[in-house]
């Protein structure tokens, strides 16, 4: 792929920043935006120094959504919202899903729509004290995607998930850490900090354990409970063969710090 024209990307100290940087339309996604996310994804999945991912937008929102005026190119039914939702944005979900890396969000200003839903796939969300959360769909005859339907109902119950989808009202930062749907409300100012230092801590962290942690959790929200207790037996028969297990324990018995490589 060319060179990113909408999505700024870095690594420092086991940690990628990815920033959507469409600023002037509140960082709303076109084709070309999606198709650098799940690219800058996609690298940071592959490349073993990087161990954590942190996720931002530039400027005064996190994301508007899908960018409308794309999307319809000013004609009504231009284009099929079904299939831009597939080639799009089913694939980065996934994506951040399928990561076998911690992703931790920085929620600033808006997160609209197709946003909104992009900030709760995460592992973790840190918003701005300003920050508000948005499920517009219904406001244009639509239906939540990006995996709305099936994250935010397990976030904050079916009552308030139906609630906030077709009434489409403007949830604030606050009121979102208290139902428990993202993790950490921070001064605005400080808000990429602390994201980053989250996101910095997992990197130093058992990397393998984390993966395992995720995909346990993944599997959890289908599975029965005995289901659920031969995935974790499985994934603790995994964690205890890496090598950071044996250097925590080592380090436990040695009675210092561990030093883990995410091996």
């Amino acid at each position: 792929m060319a060179k990113a024209e909408f999505i700024l990307s870095a690594v420092e100290q086991g940690v990628a920043t990815i920033t959507l940087n469409r600023p002037d339309v509140l960082n709303s996604f076109n084709r070309r935006m999606a198709e650098e996310l799940l690219e800058a994804l996609a690298v940071a999945g592959r490349d073993a120094d990087i161990r954590a991912v942190m996720l931002s937008g530039a400027g005064r929102g996190f994301c508007a959504g899908q960018d409308l005026s794309e999307a319809t190119a000013g004609v009504r039914n231009s284009m099929d919202l079904g299939e831009i939702v597939k080639t799009r944005y089913v694939p980065i979900v996934r994506a951040i899903r399928e990561m076998e890396k911690p992703v931790v969000c920085a929620v600033n200003g808006v997160a609209a729509g197709a946003g909104a839903n992009l900030a709760l796939t995460c592992d973790l969300v840190v918003a701005a004290e300003d920050a508000s959360f948005i499920q517009s769909f219904s406001k244009l005859g639509l239906v939540p995607d990006t995996g709305g339907t099936f994250f935010l109902p397990r976030l904050v119950g079916s009552a308030r998930a139906t609630a906030l989808m077709m009434l489409g009202d403007k949830l604030s930062a606050t009121k979102a850490l208290e139902w428990g749907m993202i993790y950490q409300v921070v001064p605005p100012t400080v808000l990429v900090e602390s994201a980053m230092s989250i996101a910095r801590h997992l990197a130093t962290m058992p990397t393998r354990g984390l993966a395992l942690i995720k995909r346990a959790l993944n599997a959890s929200m289908g599975n029965d409970l005995n289901a659920q207790l031969d995935v974790e037996a499985e994934a603790q028969g995994q964690a205890g063969r890496t090598e950071d297990f044996a250097e925590g324990v080592k380090a436990f018995l040695e009675k210092r710090k561990p030093v883990y490589t995410g091996r």
